[in-house]
Protein backbone atom coordinates (compact mmCIF):
# COMPACT_ATOMS: atom_id res chain seq x y z
CA UNK A 1 0.00 0.00 0.00
CA UNK A 2 1.69 2.71 -0.95
CA UNK A 3 1.16 6.62 0.44
CA UNK A 4 -1.44 8.29 -2.48
CA UNK A 5 -3.09 4.75 -2.18
CA UNK A 6 -3.49 5.08 1.41
CA UNK A 7 -4.94 9.08 0.96
CA UNK A 8 -7.32 8.07 -1.89
CA UNK A 9 -8.53 4.64 0.30
CA UNK A 10 -9.02 7.54 3.33
CA UNK A 11 -10.97 9.52 1.32
CA UNK A 12 -13.36 6.84 -0.17
CA UNK A 13 -14.26 5.95 3.79
CA UNK A 14 -14.76 9.82 4.36
CA UNK A 15 -17.23 9.95 1.48
CA UNK A 16 -18.85 7.06 1.65
CA UNK A 17 -19.24 6.31 5.37
CA UNK A 18 -19.60 9.48 6.51
CA UNK A 19 -16.31 9.67 9.19
CA UNK A 20 -14.59 11.83 9.83
CA UNK A 21 -10.63 11.38 7.81
CA UNK A 22 -8.94 11.82 11.07
CA UNK A 23 -10.95 8.75 12.54
CA UNK A 24 -9.70 6.97 9.64
CA UNK A 25 -6.16 7.87 9.61
CA UNK A 26 -6.38 6.57 13.54
CA UNK A 27 -7.86 3.90 13.21
CA UNK A 28 -5.44 2.62 10.26
CA UNK A 29 -2.27 3.82 12.66
CA UNK A 30 -4.01 1.33 15.88
CA UNK A 31 -4.35 -1.27 12.84
CA UNK A 32 -0.99 -1.33 11.93
CA UNK A 33 0.04 -1.25 16.15
CA UNK A 34 -2.09 -4.14 16.63
CA UNK A 35 -0.46 -6.06 13.48
CA UNK A 36 3.25 -5.38 15.29
CA UNK A 37 2.21 -6.94 18.40
CA UNK A 38 1.36 -10.03 16.55
CA UNK A 39 4.97 -9.94 15.37
CA UNK A 40 6.90 -8.58 18.19
CA UNK A 41 5.05 -9.18 21.12
CA UNK A 42 1.86 -7.62 22.97
CA UNK A 43 4.32 -5.88 25.92
CA UNK A 44 6.87 -4.52 23.40
CA UNK A 45 6.72 -0.72 22.82
CA UNK A 46 5.32 0.06 19.01
CA UNK A 47 4.01 3.74 17.80
CA UNK A 48 3.10 3.86 14.13
CA UNK A 49 2.18 7.43 12.54
CA UNK A 50 0.80 8.27 9.34
CA UNK A 51 1.59 11.74 7.90
CA UNK A 52 -2.22 13.57 7.49
CA UNK A 53 -0.59 15.25 4.34
CA UNK A 54 1.19 12.68 1.88
CA UNK A 55 0.09 9.55 3.66
CA UNK A 56 3.66 8.19 4.41
CA UNK A 57 3.91 5.63 7.16
CA UNK A 58 6.42 5.83 10.18
CA UNK A 59 6.76 3.45 13.06
CA UNK A 60 9.24 2.77 15.96
CA UNK A 61 9.78 -0.39 17.81
CA UNK A 62 11.06 0.09 21.46
CA UNK A 63 12.62 3.40 20.17
CA UNK A 64 14.20 1.79 17.19
CA UNK A 65 12.98 3.22 13.63
CA UNK A 66 10.91 0.31 11.71
CA UNK A 67 11.01 0.31 7.75
CA UNK A 68 8.05 1.29 6.04
CA UNK A 69 8.02 -1.44 3.89
CA UNK A 70 8.33 -3.93 7.16
CA UNK A 71 5.39 -1.96 9.10
CA UNK A 72 2.54 -2.02 6.39
CA UNK A 73 3.77 -5.16 4.24
CA UNK A 74 5.80 -7.70 6.68
CA UNK A 75 4.05 -7.49 9.68
CA UNK A 76 0.42 -9.04 9.91
CA UNK A 77 -1.45 -7.73 6.62
CA UNK A 78 -4.52 -9.74 7.43
CA UNK A 79 -4.29 -8.96 10.97
CA UNK A 80 -4.15 -5.08 10.45
CA UNK A 81 -6.89 -5.29 8.14
CA UNK A 82 -9.69 -6.76 10.34
CA UNK A 83 -8.26 -4.69 13.39
CA UNK A 84 -9.50 -1.33 10.66
CA UNK A 85 -12.35 -3.01 9.60
CA UNK A 86 -13.36 -3.01 13.50
CA UNK A 87 -12.30 0.35 13.71
CA UNK A 88 -13.88 2.11 10.97
CA UNK A 89 -17.62 -0.07 11.92
CA UNK A 90 -16.88 1.65 15.00
CA UNK A 91 -16.21 5.06 14.04
CA UNK A 92 -19.36 4.69 11.75
CA UNK A 93 -21.26 4.19 14.27
CA UNK A 94 -20.22 7.02 16.31
CA UNK A 95 -20.97 8.91 13.54
CA UNK A 96 -24.69 7.42 13.06
CA UNK A 97 -25.04 7.97 17.01
CA UNK A 98 -23.95 11.69 16.91
CA UNK A 99 -26.09 12.60 13.60
CA UNK A 100 -29.96 11.04 14.91
CA UNK A 101 -28.33 12.23 18.86
CA UNK A 102 -28.61 15.78 17.38
CA UNK A 103 -32.20 14.77 15.83
CA UNK A 104 -33.93 13.53 18.98
CA UNK A 105 -37.09 15.75 19.27
CA UNK A 106 -37.11 16.83 16.08
CA UNK A 107 -39.28 15.93 13.16
CA UNK A 108 -38.10 13.04 10.71
CA UNK A 109 -39.58 11.09 7.76
CA UNK A 110 -39.51 7.64 6.49
CA UNK A 111 -40.72 4.78 5.06
CA UNK A 112 -42.14 1.73 6.66
CA UNK A 113 -40.45 -1.75 5.75
CA UNK A 114 -42.26 -3.93 8.12
CA UNK A 115 -45.21 -3.86 10.73
CA UNK A 116 -45.20 -7.48 13.03
CA UNK A 117 -46.72 -7.26 16.49
CA UNK A 118 -47.88 -4.34 16.70
CA UNK A 119 -44.44 -2.18 16.06
CA UNK A 120 -43.35 -0.55 12.60
CA UNK A 121 -39.87 -0.83 11.17
CA UNK A 122 -38.95 2.55 9.50
CA UNK A 123 -36.21 2.90 7.12
CA UNK A 124 -34.72 6.27 7.27
CA UNK A 125 -31.57 7.97 5.06
CA UNK A 126 -28.80 5.75 6.37
CA UNK A 127 -30.51 3.18 9.27
CA UNK A 128 -33.18 1.49 10.19
CA UNK A 129 -35.89 2.99 12.91
CA UNK A 130 -37.96 1.39 15.50
CA UNK A 131 -41.55 2.74 15.81
CA UNK A 132 -42.41 0.56 19.12
CA UNK A 133 -46.86 0.41 19.72
CA UNK A 134 -46.09 2.15 23.32
CA UNK A 135 -45.12 4.93 20.41
CA UNK A 136 -47.72 4.90 18.38
CA UNK A 137 -50.73 7.37 18.67
CA UNK A 138 -54.14 4.94 20.05
CA UNK A 139 -56.06 2.90 17.02
CA UNK A 140 -53.87 4.26 14.51
CA UNK A 141 -51.92 1.02 12.61
CA UNK A 142 -49.33 1.24 9.84
CA UNK A 143 -48.90 -1.03 6.38
CA UNK A 144 -45.70 -1.44 4.18
CA UNK A 145 -44.53 1.30 2.06
CA UNK A 146 -46.37 3.66 3.75
CA UNK A 147 -44.79 6.99 3.94
CA UNK A 148 -44.59 8.22 8.22
CA UNK A 149 -43.34 11.28 9.95
CA UNK A 150 -42.64 10.68 14.02
CA UNK A 151 -39.94 12.38 16.25
CA UNK A 152 -36.58 10.65 17.38
CA UNK A 153 -37.53 9.89 20.94
CA UNK A 154 -34.52 7.67 21.82
CA UNK A 155 -30.61 6.81 19.63
CA UNK A 156 -28.57 3.84 21.61
CA UNK A 157 -25.59 1.90 20.73
CA UNK A 158 -26.32 -1.72 20.42
CA UNK A 159 -22.84 -3.51 19.47
CA UNK A 160 -22.08 -2.07 16.00
CA UNK A 161 -25.56 -0.85 15.35
CA UNK A 162 -27.29 2.09 15.92
CA UNK A 163 -30.81 1.57 17.23
CA UNK A 164 -32.97 4.57 16.77
CA UNK A 165 -36.69 4.73 18.66
CA UNK A 166 -39.44 6.77 16.47
CA UNK A 167 -42.43 8.17 18.56
CA UNK A 168 -45.40 10.05 17.19
CA UNK A 169 -47.23 9.71 20.63
CA UNK A 170 -44.73 13.01 22.38
CA UNK A 171 -46.07 16.62 22.18
CA UNK A 172 -42.47 17.70 20.21
CA UNK A 173 -44.67 15.87 17.01
CA UNK A 174 -47.62 18.17 17.12
CA UNK A 175 -44.90 21.24 17.51
CA UNK A 176 -42.90 20.23 14.29
CA UNK A 177 -46.51 19.66 12.59
CA UNK A 178 -47.34 23.37 14.00
CA UNK A 179 -44.01 24.48 12.51
CA UNK A 180 -44.16 22.50 9.38
CA UNK A 181 -47.81 24.06 8.16
CA UNK A 182 -47.77 27.24 9.98
CA UNK A 183 -44.91 29.90 8.22
CA UNK A 184 -45.86 32.51 11.01
CA UNK A 185 -44.13 30.26 13.22
CA UNK A 186 -41.39 28.94 11.27
CA UNK A 187 -40.25 32.86 10.92
CA UNK A 188 -40.60 33.48 14.52
CA UNK A 189 -43.99 36.00 14.18
CA UNK A 190 -46.36 33.04 16.47
CA UNK A 191 -44.54 31.54 19.15
CA UNK A 192 -45.74 28.23 20.83
CA UNK A 193 -45.75 28.92 24.52
CA UNK A 194 -46.85 25.71 25.88
CA UNK A 195 -47.90 22.92 25.21
CA UNK A 196 -49.99 19.47 26.71
CA UNK A 197 -51.00 16.16 25.30
CA UNK A 198 -53.66 12.98 25.29
CA UNK A 199 -52.35 11.30 21.89
CA UNK A 200 -54.85 10.50 19.85
CA UNK A 201 -57.85 12.44 21.97
CA UNK A 202 -56.48 16.02 22.11
CA UNK A 203 -53.60 18.75 22.41
CA UNK A 204 -54.35 22.34 23.93
CA UNK A 205 -51.12 24.16 22.25
CA UNK A 206 -51.11 28.07 23.52
CA UNK A 207 -49.31 30.34 21.35
CA UNK A 208 -48.42 34.31 21.28
CA UNK A 209 -47.86 36.95 18.11
CA UNK A 210 -45.18 39.31 18.64
CA UNK A 211 -46.83 41.73 16.13
CA UNK A 212 -49.56 42.73 16.87
CA UNK A 213 -51.10 42.61 13.86
CA UNK A 214 -51.03 39.03 13.19
CA UNK A 215 -53.88 37.30 15.06
CA UNK A 216 -51.86 34.36 16.60
CA UNK A 217 -54.64 32.14 16.61
CA UNK A 218 -56.78 32.67 13.45
CA UNK A 219 -53.19 32.26 11.98
CA UNK A 220 -52.78 28.85 13.58
CA UNK A 221 -56.24 27.55 12.62
CA UNK A 222 -56.14 28.86 8.98
CA UNK A 223 -58.55 29.97 5.97
CA UNK A 224 -61.43 27.42 6.65
CA UNK A 225 -59.04 25.59 9.21
CA UNK A 226 -56.81 24.34 6.54
CA UNK A 227 -53.85 24.35 8.56
CA UNK A 228 -55.09 22.77 11.47
CA UNK A 229 -57.25 20.75 9.55
CA UNK A 230 -53.78 19.41 7.82
CA UNK A 231 -52.09 18.61 11.42
CA UNK A 232 -55.37 17.16 12.72
CA UNK A 233 -55.15 14.41 9.74
CA UNK A 234 -51.55 13.72 9.96
CA UNK A 235 -52.17 13.18 14.27
CA UNK A 236 -55.14 10.62 12.67
CA UNK A 237 -57.92 12.86 14.11
CA UNK A 238 -56.85 14.28 17.25
CA UNK A 239 -58.44 16.96 18.92
CA UNK A 240 -56.49 20.37 19.01
CA UNK A 241 -57.89 23.24 21.20
CA UNK A 242 -55.61 26.76 20.21
CA UNK A 243 -55.69 28.99 23.55
CA UNK A 244 -54.18 32.47 23.32
CA UNK A 245 -51.19 32.50 25.59
CA UNK A 246 -51.46 35.21 28.77
CA UNK A 247 -48.95 36.13 31.21
CA UNK A 248 -51.69 36.61 33.65
CA UNK A 249 -53.11 33.11 34.99
CA UNK A 250 -56.47 35.44 35.40
CA UNK A 251 -56.34 35.22 31.82
CA UNK A 252 -54.74 31.98 30.87
CA UNK A 253 -57.11 29.39 32.70
CA UNK A 254 -60.09 30.81 31.37
CA UNK A 255 -58.45 30.46 28.44
CA UNK A 256 -57.12 27.15 28.52
CA UNK A 257 -60.62 25.84 30.29
CA UNK A 258 -62.13 26.68 26.83
CA UNK A 259 -65.32 26.44 25.08
CA UNK A 260 -66.33 26.05 29.20
CA UNK A 261 -67.55 29.88 30.15
CA UNK A 262 -65.88 30.99 33.55
CA UNK A 263 -67.12 32.82 36.24
CA UNK A 264 -64.18 33.23 38.51
CA UNK A 265 -60.52 32.03 39.14
CA UNK A 266 -58.95 32.41 42.60
CA UNK A 267 -55.42 31.64 43.14
CA UNK A 268 -53.73 29.59 45.89
CA UNK A 269 -50.28 30.72 45.94
CA UNK A 270 -49.21 28.69 48.50
CA UNK A 271 -50.87 25.40 46.63
CA UNK A 272 -50.02 26.53 43.49
CA UNK A 273 -53.77 25.67 42.63
CA UNK A 274 -56.19 27.68 41.06
CA UNK A 275 -60.23 27.38 42.07
CA UNK A 276 -62.30 27.90 39.21
CA UNK A 277 -65.94 29.05 39.66
CA UNK A 278 -68.46 27.91 36.50
CA UNK A 279 -72.07 27.95 36.94
CA UNK A 280 -73.99 24.37 36.89
CA UNK A 281 -74.95 23.74 33.28
CA UNK A 282 -70.76 24.61 32.42
CA UNK A 283 -69.82 21.89 35.46
CA UNK A 284 -69.33 18.84 32.74
CA UNK A 285 -68.22 21.22 30.28
CA UNK A 286 -65.34 22.73 31.73
CA UNK A 287 -63.95 18.51 33.26
CA UNK A 288 -64.08 17.37 30.00
CA UNK A 289 -64.89 13.90 29.32
CA UNK A 290 -63.08 11.80 31.94
CA UNK A 291 -61.97 14.85 33.02
CA UNK A 292 -59.86 15.48 30.01
CA UNK A 293 -60.59 19.06 29.36
CA UNK A 294 -59.23 20.42 33.15
CA UNK A 295 -56.40 17.63 33.13
CA UNK A 296 -54.96 19.12 30.06
CA UNK A 297 -55.73 22.80 31.13
CA UNK A 298 -53.38 22.18 34.28
CA UNK A 299 -50.52 20.47 32.26
CA UNK A 300 -50.64 23.63 30.09
CA UNK A 301 -50.87 26.44 32.87
CA UNK A 302 -48.49 24.50 35.13
CA UNK A 303 -51.59 24.97 38.00
CA UNK A 304 -53.26 22.28 39.78
CA UNK A 305 -56.65 23.50 38.93
CA UNK A 306 -59.99 22.46 40.61
CA UNK A 307 -63.54 22.95 39.05
CA UNK A 308 -66.37 24.06 41.58
CA UNK A 309 -69.56 25.53 41.84
CA UNK A 310 -70.04 28.44 43.95
CA UNK A 311 -72.25 26.75 46.35
CA UNK A 312 -69.59 23.44 46.25
CA UNK A 313 -67.22 26.10 47.02
CA UNK A 314 -69.08 27.86 49.93
CA UNK A 315 -69.82 23.99 51.23
CA UNK A 316 -66.16 23.51 50.86
CA UNK A 317 -65.35 26.19 52.73
CA UNK A 318 -67.66 25.31 55.65
CA UNK A 319 -66.63 21.90 56.17
CA UNK A 320 -62.90 23.39 56.20
CA UNK A 321 -63.58 25.77 58.88
CA UNK A 322 -65.09 23.05 60.56
CA UNK A 323 -62.85 20.69 60.56
CA UNK A 324 -59.61 22.25 61.11
CA UNK A 325 -61.05 24.15 64.14
CA UNK A 326 -61.51 20.70 65.61
CA UNK A 327 -57.87 20.08 65.33
CA UNK A 328 -55.91 20.37 68.47
CA UNK A 329 -53.94 23.52 68.49
CA UNK A 330 -56.11 25.19 65.60
CA UNK A 331 -57.87 28.40 66.46
CA UNK A 332 -61.18 29.38 64.65
CA UNK A 333 -58.89 32.47 63.10
CA UNK A 334 -56.03 30.09 62.19
CA UNK A 335 -58.98 28.00 60.33
CA UNK A 336 -60.24 30.83 58.35
CA UNK A 337 -56.83 31.54 57.34
CA UNK A 338 -55.92 28.60 55.87
CA UNK A 339 -59.51 28.34 54.29
CA UNK A 340 -58.03 32.07 52.89
CA UNK A 341 -54.97 30.84 51.15
CA UNK A 342 -56.84 27.80 49.85
CA UNK A 343 -56.51 24.65 51.97
CA UNK A 344 -59.56 23.26 51.82
CA UNK A 345 -59.19 19.77 53.45
CA UNK A 346 -56.75 17.61 55.60
CA UNK A 347 -54.69 16.42 52.82
CA UNK A 348 -54.15 19.89 51.52
CA UNK A 349 -53.23 21.12 55.06
CA UNK A 350 -50.67 17.87 55.49
CA UNK A 351 -48.65 19.23 52.89
CA UNK A 352 -48.08 23.05 54.35
CA UNK A 353 -44.42 23.56 55.13
CA UNK A 354 -43.96 24.08 58.90
CA UNK A 355 -42.14 26.67 59.11
CA UNK A 356 -45.48 28.59 56.90
CA UNK A 357 -47.76 27.35 59.15
CA UNK A 358 -45.89 28.46 62.14
CA UNK A 359 -45.82 32.30 60.78
CA UNK A 360 -49.70 32.00 59.51
CA UNK A 361 -50.75 31.24 63.61
CA UNK A 362 -47.88 32.41 65.65
CA UNK A 363 -47.00 28.76 66.60
CA UNK A 364 -43.80 26.96 67.83
CA UNK A 365 -42.54 24.45 66.01
CA UNK A 366 -43.39 21.61 67.73
CA UNK A 367 -46.97 23.27 67.94
CA UNK A 368 -47.13 23.44 63.75
CA UNK A 369 -45.72 19.91 63.90
CA UNK A 370 -48.36 18.45 66.19
CA UNK A 371 -51.33 19.96 63.78
CA UNK A 372 -49.80 18.62 60.71
CA UNK A 373 -49.23 14.88 62.19
CA UNK A 374 -53.27 14.94 62.77
CA UNK A 375 -53.93 16.53 59.37
CA UNK A 376 -51.92 13.52 58.19
CA UNK A 377 -53.53 10.94 60.26
CA UNK A 378 -57.43 13.02 59.39
CA UNK A 379 -56.14 12.39 55.38
CA UNK A 380 -55.60 9.01 55.91
CA UNK A 381 -58.55 8.02 57.23
CA UNK A 382 -60.32 9.93 55.15
CA UNK A 383 -58.97 8.22 52.39
CA UNK A 384 -59.39 4.72 53.74
CA UNK A 385 -63.26 5.97 54.56
CA UNK A 386 -63.62 6.72 50.63
CA UNK A 387 -62.04 3.24 49.78
CA UNK A 388 -64.51 1.56 51.50
CA UNK A 389 -66.84 3.65 49.77
CA UNK A 390 -65.60 2.90 46.43
CA UNK A 391 -66.12 -0.76 47.35
CA UNK A 392 -69.27 -1.30 48.27
CA UNK A 393 -70.37 0.78 45.09
CA UNK A 394 -68.62 -1.19 43.11
CA UNK A 395 -70.41 -4.74 44.83
CA UNK A 396 -73.51 -3.11 44.31
CA UNK A 397 -72.89 -2.76 40.55
CA UNK A 398 -72.40 -5.83 40.68
CA UNK A 399 -74.97 -6.95 42.70
CA UNK A 400 -77.31 -5.22 40.32
CA UNK A 401 -75.64 -6.33 36.90
CA UNK A 402 -76.17 -10.37 38.13
CA UNK A 403 -79.77 -9.46 39.16
CA UNK A 404 -80.41 -7.57 36.24
CA UNK A 405 -78.81 -10.91 34.50
CA UNK A 406 -80.93 -13.20 36.27
CA UNK A 407 -83.84 -11.17 35.37
CA UNK A 408 -82.67 -11.16 31.46
CA UNK A 409 -82.45 -14.82 31.35
CA UNK A 410 -86.08 -15.32 33.22
CA UNK A 411 -87.71 -13.17 30.91
CA UNK A 412 -86.07 -14.93 27.91
CA UNK A 413 -87.19 -18.27 29.21
CA UNK A 414 -90.97 -17.04 29.41
CA UNK A 415 -90.39 -15.62 26.10
CA UNK A 416 -89.46 -19.08 24.66
CA UNK A 417 -92.43 -20.45 26.62
CA UNK A 418 -94.45 -18.15 25.00
CA UNK A 419 -95.70 -16.83 28.29
CA UNK A 420 -95.87 -13.22 29.26
CA UNK A 421 -94.57 -10.95 32.44
CA UNK A 422 -97.05 -11.11 35.05
CA UNK A 423 -99.17 -8.41 35.27
CA UNK A 424 -98.62 -6.17 38.52
CA UNK A 425 -102.43 -7.14 39.86
CA UNK A 426 -101.14 -10.56 39.78
CA UNK A 427 -98.33 -10.30 41.80
CA UNK A 428 -98.20 -11.40 45.36
CA UNK A 429 -98.88 -8.67 48.00
CA UNK A 430 -96.21 -8.02 49.84
CA UNK A 431 -96.07 -7.32 53.84
CA UNK A 432 -96.60 -4.11 53.93
CA UNK A 433 -99.87 -4.25 51.40
CA UNK A 434 -101.26 -7.64 53.44
CA UNK A 435 -101.13 -6.04 56.82
CA UNK A 436 -102.65 -2.83 55.49
CA UNK A 437 -106.29 -2.25 55.80
CA UNK A 438 -107.04 -2.08 52.39
CA UNK A 439 -105.80 -5.01 52.17
CA UNK A 440 -107.71 -6.54 54.32
CA UNK A 441 -110.90 -5.32 52.48
CA UNK A 442 -111.81 -3.12 55.35
CA UNK A 443 -112.73 0.81 55.46
CA UNK A 444 -110.65 2.81 57.51
CA UNK A 445 -112.25 3.29 61.17
CA UNK A 446 -115.03 5.82 61.39
CA UNK A 447 -114.01 9.21 63.58
CA UNK A 448 -115.96 8.93 67.16
CA UNK A 449 -118.60 10.57 67.02
CA UNK A 450 -118.44 11.08 71.16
Amino acid sequence: MNANELLRIVDAIHRDKNVDKEVVFTAIEAALVSAAKKQYGEEEDIVVNIDRKDGSISGTHNGTPLDPEETVGRIGAQTAKQVMIQKIREAERDALYDEYFEQIGQMITGVVQRYEGGAATVSLTNVEAILPRSEQIPGETHHPNERVRATVFEVRKAGSRVKVILSRTRPQLVQRLFEQEIPEIADGVIEIRAMAREPGYRSKVAVSSSDQRVDCVGACVGVRGNRIKNIVDELAGERIDIVRWSDDLQVLIPNALQPAEVEEVILCQMLGRAIVLVREDQLSLAIGRRGQNVRLASKLCGWDIEIMTREELDESIERAVVGFSSLEGVEESLSERLVGEGFLSYDDLSIIEPDALQEMGELSEEQASQIIEQAEAKAQEAEQAAALERRRQREQERIDAATAAAEAAEAAERAARGETAPAADDLPPTESEESSPAAEGSEPPAADEG
